[in-house]
């Protein structure tokens, strides 16, 4: 028999993957939009959609549920429950409507099913996490850094390479380093838009996505099209001797054969 050696690669036959993750929906994100539409990267934005069109905490300027569509538009928008409660304080019928809520108001603002989450104020459960994904929630992400470029092997434990303060260009220097192909490596940056006027740090961020931007061998994805992706990526149907391959998602997955790049479309039986 001769033996295949498959992999599986991110679209285009890529091996690397950038996404970027920002709660509270501040004002702010407008900027941080607008720079990550200049350089083609993707962001995920997390929403608090009972602060968004209220009065709770003067000062704090939100984006408004009716302009959310236009403003995050090529982005997602994601859950970071109705009112950023600490919810492992919480009893359990709560946590479910602060994020069943939260959805439901979401997704009335943006047209599309909404289906991640960030923990507000980094706070969770092993009750909450087994809720989740009755609430139609896939992923979640943690606070705090690996500074690695590993995949998660679990979504709603979702980790960051990095928060954009902590050593974000030295981090971002090694990822774009990363040519050995064999491996899958994903670079995930976080913070709150509001953390830059704070700091004064907008060219940081500026910087970072001059120097990530337009790299062939990396994919720029929102959280959940990661997600959507290595679901669809772990779907495929292979035959015993690795000569042909099913997709039976609507996606297109590619792969990896003996060094050679195969796309595989949706619905369809390709040879390899």
């Amino acid at each position: 028999m001769d033996l295949k050696c498959i992999y599986t690669c991110f679209p285009g036959g890529k091996h690397k993957v950038l996404t970027m993750s920002y709660d509270d929906g501040r004002d702010y994100d407008r900027q941080l939009v607008d720079i990550f539409n200049r350089y083609g990267i993707k962001g995920t934005f997390h929403i608090n959609s009972g602060l968004a069109d209220s009065n709770r905490f003067p000062g704090e300027g939100r984006i408004h549920l009716k302009e959310m569509a236009e403003v995050y538009a090529g982005h997602e928008v994601s859950c970071h429950t109705v009112l950023h409660p600490t919810i492992a304080r919480c009893p359990i019928e709560q946590v479910a409507m602060q994020v069943l809520e939260d959805r439901r108001t979401l997704e009335e603002a943006v047209g599309y099913p909404v289906r991640g989450l960030s923990y507000p104020n980094g706070s969770y459960s092993k009750e909450i996490v087994d809720l989740l994904p009755k609430l139609g929630i896939e992923y979640s992400r943690v606070v705090g850094d690996t500074h690695d470029f590993g995949m998660p092997e679990n979504y709603l434990l979702w980790k960051a390479t990095c928060h954009h303060t902590h050593n974000l260009l030295e981090d971002g220097k090694r990822f774009l380093g990363l040519h050995k192909t064999q491996y899958l490596y994903m670079m995930y940056v976080w913070g709150h838009s509001y953390e830059f006027p704070q700091q004064n740090n907008w060219d940081l961020m500026e910087e970072f996505c001059r120097m990530v931007s337009g790299q062939e061998d990396i994919w720029y994805a929102t959280n959940i099209q990661i997600v959507d992706y290595m679901k669809a990526a772990k779907a495929l149907q292979f035959t015993i001797d690795g000569d042909r391959v099913f997709n039976p998602s609507f996606q297109s997955v590619w792969i990896q054969a003996d060094g050679k790049i195969v796309e595989v479309p949706g619905g369809t039986l390709v040879e390899i």
